[in-house]
């Protein structure tokens, strides 16, 4: 589909969507760090980059599931610490966490599918975000004919 070349060209476009990005971050079951770690198994490409009527970011979240433990470990973590940004997405607080740290609580690993579609979603509305500040900044010619490799 692409390679990293078009990505290098919009670092600071992605920057900025980041920014713009916090405050549906925040109205969202995630913590801006669970955010960031989702974000870190997400990869961002320019489907049909060739066709200027198709092409648009999509967010590649095939990888997602693999950080999903891990995102219950921070919630745990935050739960711990007496629960840092209020209760997201169902636990008790500390007794969950210990539970959860014994290996007895909640289904016995594996990602929980609502939240794993929660943040496919959501990375995707930043993707969507991504191409449109491209485009309102006059960019996504440009990065869409780099994506493709015509330039």
């Amino acid at each position: 589909m692409s390679d990293r070349g078009w990505q290098d060209t919009i670092v600071g476009d992605r920057m900025a969507v980041d920014q713009e990005f916090a405050q549906r971050v925040a109205e969202s079951e995630f913590s801006s760090q669970e955010w960031g770690l989702i974000m870190t198994a997400v990869e961002l490409e320019i489907e049909n980059p060739d066709d200027a009527e198709r092409a648009r970011v999509v967010a590649d979240t095939s990888k997602v599931e693999q950080v999903m433990p891990e995102l219950e470990n921070i919630r745990s973590q935050m739960g711990a610490m007496g629960g840092a940004g209020g209760q997201r997405a169902g636990g008790n607080g500390i007794f969950d966490s210990v539970k959860g740290m014994l290996g007895l609580g909640g289904g016995g690993g594996g990602a929980d599918p609502s939240q794993l579609q929660a943040a496919n979603r959501l990375a995707q509305e930043y993707a969507d975000e991504l191409q449109e500040r491209l485009e309102s900044q006059g960019k996504w010619s440009r990065v869409r004919e780099t994506a493709a490799g015509t330039e």
